[in-house]
Formats: structure tokens, C-alpha cells, sequence
């Protein structure tokens, strides 16, 4: 059946060869098909525990191809499968306002089929080949825009230099254990890798983990992230950030698959690229007024909060399975979750531009009177990714929590020092997480318009409105009823270690047996609404009693009769405060152009305020180092004169340098 999915998606790719009437819909039809029947194989190897096997001579010569389906490589596979299937919805009507060329829609089909058989590859040769697939695939969905907007063509320049420079590392790694193992079949190198030396393993281990950390965008290796997510169209944002950022993290827990738990510095190393990125996406998300860019940086906190769990499970293996084996699983959960709510935000950013053609919070507003639909979709993507009950990031960052606490239990001080940074990070990045959202759906939703093109904005098509709402309701499903994903989570997670943490999910809940808590989401958000229903109905009745006082003031309009949009916070405003707070850390850029009049200096004619908050990272670390890499090529071409004696020379002491390594 992989062979299946794969053989369609060739077929989908080729079909965008059709003519341009029907090209997206030929396209989108056989995509359909091919998610849906990935999606459907990876129910059955969860359903069923057991691994789909295949192996094919035809395709790659010498070593061939090797398919191994296993329940954890299931379950990214059957979440891709469900945001692709959502993604191709909404490209059907996005269509009209990009990504309907051939090299597009090829392009597009290419990343689809590829970022589903990634998991399924059963050797390093077959993970290897469709890991390049998709990478190439996403780089020219990326630049697809290259040809009118010089930022995309940044953008691709930016994320192919990180996206090969993390494939060069993850092929050194794998490389070097398959060559220390009698095949290269993942199965075969996971028996064979503990014999290795202490130095190699840990070498290996830095290098997957580096490597896959950059395809998951941690600092510092995130660059690419919030200009690449900001720059794609729509329905592949949503794909990069709910699908392909989660193949980093798989390829982080195929790590600890092949070399084993390792030593604790292993996990400390991981645990701090997790806290950073936490820290920095969230902080820089809160700070952004670009909403694809806010929600690219969310992608990299979300990130670093899957990292700490998995740094978590890795210390905690030792002297508290059950805590182990918790963080595990709330680390698996966190991925699906931050797959579906994060998909939905992007695919309603998606649905914002396209009605507007706007992405600056600065200049949007009163989007949920004309944008009812997408806005609800939205709110429901912003509540799940704060972890608002009965949502299921509420449900994932809550295991991720109690694991953490139940993981000190009997822990070194190593560990307990860790632990306790982890859990302060959690608690900074959920607020500054609150600050960014309630900014982006305040005053981009429910604010007043701030631009003509926000105010005449009108709903998109009906298969843009309907691709958020399909992941929206995937938020809400596995909020209220954990149950249908816990099992799947716990047997995946059983491919790695063996589960012990006791965790059971009733219908509602979770219930903790091993380490003694409970909790059940719907059982909350019930009592929320009660609760509201309660102050709604008395202050209706103390409105009756006091009709004359009591007046109706329109949402988000700080209790004034008549509000503008100049009375409003804009995006900026709002983040100032934040920005004083953490300036040592972003070190904005800000410029004051003063202006006197010509008849007398002590009179202002105008001035022009301007204020960047770009990365600091880029600006501080990699400009730096390409500014130094620009200068020695120019001082490099003093090497190539024309002289043939000179290049025979180079020849020679290359040739001597290579026989004294060998030797």
C-alpha cells in the first residue's frame, strides 16, 4: 500500500503537465487520494501495532528502496496526511491568487507525497533521497514569488543555504552509522550502534541533532524560518509549519531510536537548544506585527517547548521510567496538536492575504465582521496554541507539564537544576505565547479597520473557508475526547521505549496512574460556560433593573461611545512595552529623520519616526560571517591568474596533502 501512495504521487505530480483549466483540480483530486489512502495505511499500523514492510529494486540502484512503515513513522505520516489534506482544500480556491503554474502545482504535489513517505523510509539511502525531495520541493514553493518580490527570493536563498547545510550534517551522521552497521536498514543500525566509541556516538549524536534541529527551526539554525513561512504561498506555509518542521523532530526521536538514550549531557545539550528557542520564538512572536512572521516564530517556540520534552524523557530514562515514558508521549501529543492548530492559523493568514493582500497587523482590523468564518477558525487556532481548555494544545502542554513535575522525583541535581529551568521557560513562553495571540486577534480580528483594503475585505471562497475549519475541528476533537489520540501516541511512542508512564485517557481526560494526577479538559471548559452563563444572565437582570445606565459598547473598544482606529493600539503599540522590557535581547534599530524648515532651523517641518525589530541572531551572527565569506572570495580570486604552472602547483600540494592524511 506505501508503494501505492508513492506510485500516485508520481502520477499527481505529472499531472500538473494537464492543461491550465484543469491542472489544480486534476491535481488536487489525485492529492486527495493519496492523503487519504496514507492516511488510512497509518490508521492500520496503529490500529494494529505492527509495522508495513516493503522493498523495491527498480528505483534506486545498488542499494533500492526500503519502506518501513512502524507506528511512531504512522503517526507523522497520518498527521501530515490530515494538514495536506486540508492544505490541498484551500489551494483549490487559492489558486486564483497564486500557485496555479505547472512548476507550482508539480512542485506542490512533490512536497505533499514526499513529506508523507519520509516517515515510512526504511533505510538511510531511502530517507536520505526523499528528505532531498522534499527539500527541494519546499525550496521551490518558497520561491515561487522569486520573480516579483526580492524578499521571497531571499527567503529561498536563506532557507536552501540552511536546508543543505542541515542535509550535509544528517547525511554525515547517517552515513557514518551505516557504515559501522552491516546494512544501512535503520533496524540493523539500531542493534549495531552500541557498540560504537563513546567519541563517535556522541559526534553522531551532535550532528542529527544539529541537522534535524535546523529542518525544526531551533536557534540558531531558525533563520530561514520566519522568512521562508512568510514568503510561501498559503497552502505551503501551512505545510512547513504544520508538517515539515514536525519531520525535524522525527528525525530527532529516530535518533534516539538508532543510538539510544545516551549519556545526560546528551539531553542537557538538546534541553538548551529547546529553552532558547522557546524563549526567543515566543518573545520575537509577541513582538512581530507581521502575522505570517508572528506566527513562523510561534513555530519555532512550539519547537523548542517538543525539544524539552524530548530532553526531559532523555534525563528522566534513568531513575524515573514512568516520568520518562510521560514526557515521551506528551512530546508525541504536542507535535500532532502543534499540527493542527498551527495549520489552521497559517491557512487563515492565507485566507486574510488573499481577501486583503495584507499581512501587517498595523494595517488590518475589523476582520471578524466581514471575515466571520476565518475568523472563527483563527480564534480557535489562537486559543489552541495559548493551551486554553477543552483545545488540545491545553491537553499536550498539560502532560508535558505533569511529567515534568513527577520527573524530579529521585533526580540528581543535574537534573533538578534543568528540570526547574524547563518549567520556568514553559511558564514565560505560555505568557509571552497569550501577548503575542491576544495582539494578533485583538487588533488584527476585532479591532477597528485600518486600511481600506481591511475594510472592504470580504470571506474568501468556500474551500478556503472550509480548510481551516477541517483542522480547527481536529483542535477541538482532540481536546474533548483525548481518547482517540492517546493510544496511538503511547503505541507509537512504545517504538522507541517501552511505555510505562500508566497514562490512560477516559472519553473527557487523562488519568495518571503511575504518578498520580487527573485532569478532564471538557469538564473545565463546561464550567467555564456555566460560569459565563451565570454573569451573563445577572448582569442581564441588573441591566433591567438599570436600563437607563446601562449603554452596549462595541468589542475591543476600550468603553468609548465613538471609536477610530486611531484610538486603538495598533500591533506596535501594543508589543512597545515588551520590546523596552527585552531590549538587550532584540536590539531594535531605531531611526528619528527630523526635518526644519528652510526659513529657520528652530522650526520642525516634519518628522518621520521608523522602528525594526529584525532577528537578531541574523544580524549579530550570520551577517558577520557572510560579510567575512564575501571578502575572502574576493581576496580568493588573486589565485586563479590564468597560469597553468600555478594550477599544476595547487594540483601537487593537494595530491601531497591527501597521501599524508591517508597514510
Amino acid at each position: 500500500m506505501i508503494g501505492v501512495v508513492a506510485g500516485l504521487g508520481v502520477l499527481a505530480t505529472l499531472a500538473a503537465l494537464a492543461p491550465r483549466a484543469l491542472r489544480v483540480q486534476l491535481v488536487a483530486s489525485l492529492l486527495g487520494v493519496v492523503e487519504v489512502l496514507a492516511g488510512a495505511v497509518a490508521i492500520h499500523v496503529l490500529a494494529t501495532n505492527r509495522s508495513i514492510v516493503g522493498h523495491t529494486t527498480m528505483l534506486v540502484p545498488f542499494t533500492g528502496v526500503s519502506l518501513d512503515l512502524t507506528p511512531l513513522g504512522a503517526l507523522f505520516t497520518l498527521t501530515t496526511s490530515v494538514v495536506a489534506v486540508a492544505a490541498t482544500i484551500h489551494w483549490v480556491g487559492y489558486r486564483r491568487h497564486a500557485m496555479s503554474s505547472v512548476s507550482a502545482s508539480s512542485a506542490f504535489a512533490l512536497f505533499v507525497t514526499s513529506l508523507l513517505l519520509v516517515p515510512a523510509a526504511g533505510d538511510v539511502v531511502t530517507f536520505l533521497v526523499l528528505w532531498e525531495l522534499m527539500a527541494l520541493s519546499s525550496l521551490a514553493l518558497v520561491a515561487h514569488d522569486h520573480a516579483r518580490r526580492d524578499e521571497a527570493r531571499q527567503a529561498a536563498w536563506w532557507y536552501g543555504a540552511m536546508t543543505q547545510g542541515g542535509a550535509a550534517l544528517i547525511t554525515t551522521g547517517l552515513v557514518v552509522l551505516a557504515g559501522h552497521a552491516p546494512s544501512p536498514s535503520f533496524a540493523a543500525i539500531a542493534t549495531s550502534a552500541g557498540h560504537l566509541p563513546a567519541a563517535t556516538r556522541a559526534a553522531v549524536f551532535l550532528s542529527l541533532l544539529i541537522g534535524f534541529g535546523a529542518k525544526a527551526g531551533l536557534v540558531p539554525a531558525h533563520v530561514w524560518l520566519p522568512r521562508a513561512h512568510a514568503e510561501a504561498p498559503a497552502p505551503a506555509s501551512a505545510l512547513l509549519s504544520g508538517a515539515m518542521v514536525n519531520l525535524g523532530i522525527y528525525g530527532i526521536v529516530l535518533t534516539r531510536t538508532l543510538l539510544g538514550v545516551g549519556p545526560t549531557w546528551w539531553w542537557l545539550v538538546a534541553g538548551f537548544f529547546g529553552v532558547i528557542s522557546a524563549l526567543y520564538g515566543s518573545l520575537y512572536a509577541a513582538t512581530s506585527a507581521d502575522l505570517k512572521r508572528l506566527l513562523a516564530y510561534s513555530t519555532s517556540d512550539n519547537m523548542g517547548l517538543v525539544v524539552i520534552g524530548l530532553a526531559a524523557s532523555g534525563l528522566f530514562f534513568a531513575h524515573n521510567p514512568a516520568a520518562s515514558s510521560l514526557a515521551l508521549v506528551a512530546t508525541l501529543f504536542l507535535v500532532t496538536a502543534h499540527a493542527l492548530y498551527k495549520s489552521t492559523l497559517f491557512l487563515g493568514a492565507g485566507s486574510v492575504q488573499y481577501a486583503t493582500h495584507e499581512r501587517d497587523l498595523d494595517h488590518l482590523g475589523g476582520l471578524a465582521r466581514t471575515m466571520p468564518a476565518t475568523t472563527g477558525a483563527v480564534v480557535l487556532g489562537a486559543f489552541a496554541v495559548a493551551a486554553l481548555p477543552p483545545l488540545n494544545g491545553f491537553d499536550a502542554e498539560w502532560l508535558v507539564v505533569q511529567s515534568l513535575v513527577h520527573g524530579l522525583s529521585g533526580a540528581d541535581p543535574v537534573t533538578t537544576v534543568a528540570t526547574a529551568l524547563f518549567v520556568a521557560a514553559l511558564a514565560l513562553t505560555g505568557g509571552l505565547t497569550i501577548v503575542a495571540f491576544v495582539k494578533a486577534v485583538g487588533i488584527g480580528f476585532f479591532g477597528r479597520a485600518r486600511s481600506e483594503a481591511a475594510e472592504h475585505a470580504r470571506e474568501v471562497p468556500g474551500s478556503m473557508r472550509l480548510a481551516p475549519l477541517i483542522t480547527a475541528a481536529g483542535c477541538v476533537l482532540f481536546g474533548v475526547a483525548p481518547s482517540l489520540a492517546i493510544t496511538a501516541i503511547s503505541r507509537a511512542a512504545g517504538v522507541v521505549a517501552p511505555n510505562r508512564s500508566g497514562l490512560t485517557a477516559a472519553l473527557s481526560g487523562f488519568h495518571l496512574q503511575a504518578l498520580r494526577g487527573a485532569i478532564d479538559p471538557l469538564a473545565l471548559a463546561l464550567g467555564a460556560v456555566a460560569a459565563t452563563l451565570v454573569v451573563a444572565t445577572l448582569r442581564r437582570r441588573g441591566g433591567r433593573r438599570a436600563s437607563a445606565t446601562v449603554r452596549a459598547f462595541e468589542p475591543w473598544g476600550s468603553g468609548r461611545v465613538v471609536t477610530s482606529a486611531r484610538m486603538q493600539y495598533t500591533a506596535t503599540s501594543f508589543a512597545e512595552p515588551l520590546t523596552r522590557v527585552f531590549d538587550d535581547v532584540l536590539a531594535p534599530q531605531h531611526d528619528l529623520d527630523v526635518s526644519h524648515a528652510v526659513e529657520s532651523r528652530y522650526y520642525l517641518e516634519r518628522i518621520a519616526y521608523a522602528s525594526a525589530n529584525d532577528d537578531v541572531v541574523e544580524r549579530r551572527l550570520y551577517r558577520p560571517v557572510l560579510a567575512l565569506a564575501a571578502a575572502l572570495g574576493i581576496r580568493a580570486r588573486a589565485l586563479g591568474n590564468g597560469s597553468v604552472h600555478r594550477y599544476l602547483a595547487y594540483g601537487f600540494v593537494v595530491l601531497v596533502i591527501a597521501l599524508v592524511v591517508v597514510s
